[in-house]
């Protein structure tokens, strides 16, 4: 790898601003098209770079796949704490609220592309180390102090987080192969019924 390719986060000044919106602008052009035959050279003109200047910032067209889908996971965390924020919602709104936001059918190409990027991950690809190290860790702390929040014992709070990012994962999984919109929504309802409890 050159001196010009990236090894994680951004740098600090402008050219980690620029890499900052190149990621945004790719996460929504992903969001609204869709991964499948995504090249740099596409992706570049759809969102207004030569594909040399993504391969100066991202290195590599599966780094920048990575970066897409650690952005997306962020922008989920983030609704989940503007979720939490909101005045009159239940923890099992909040967990409602989040999932209708996650199978989104325009969120489709993204959350495969999230799997797709497990599967390389499996395989220990090098490219996928910073998506690995953020694959739970990352959640667990918004979950756990949401379930901390919510009155459950600290002691258990993090576990029930890890469980129910499991949950939806799995949900997701099987709503991407099978497309049964109706079964997975039955199985959310019916997990937040065992998970919070009537309410």
């Amino acid at each position: 790898m050159d001196d010009s390719q990236p090894e994680g986060n951004a740098p600090p000044g402008p050219d980690g601003d620029r890499r900052s919106q190149l990621v945004d602008a790719a996460v929504d052009h992903v969001a609204a098209h869709g991964f499948a035959d995504l090249s740099l050279r596409g992706l570049g003109d759809a969102i207004g770079v030569s594909h040399r200047m993504l391969i100066h910032y991202f290195g590599s067209k599966e780094a920048l796949l990575v970066e897409i889908v650690r952005t997306s996971e962020q922008r989920r965390r983030d609704q989940l704490s503007q979720f939490r924020t909101a005045p009159g919602l239940s923890p099992s709104d909040v967990a409602r609220h989040l999932w209708r936001q996650l199978t989104d059918p325009q969120l489709a190409g993204q959350e495969r592309l999230f799997f797709e990027i497990c599967g390389h991950a499996l395989r220990d690809r090098p490219d996928t180390a910073l998506f690995v190290e953020g694959f739970v860790n990352g959640w667990l702390e918004p979950l756990t102090a949401a379930e901390t929040a919510a009155g459950t014992d600290p002691a258990v709070a993090r576990d029930r987080a890890r469980l129910g990012l499991a949950t939806v994962r799995g949900l997701l999984l099987d709503l991407l192969v099978t497309g049964d919109r109706a079964g997975v929504d039955a199985a959310m309802e019916e997990f937040l019924r065992l998970y919070y409890g009537p309410e």
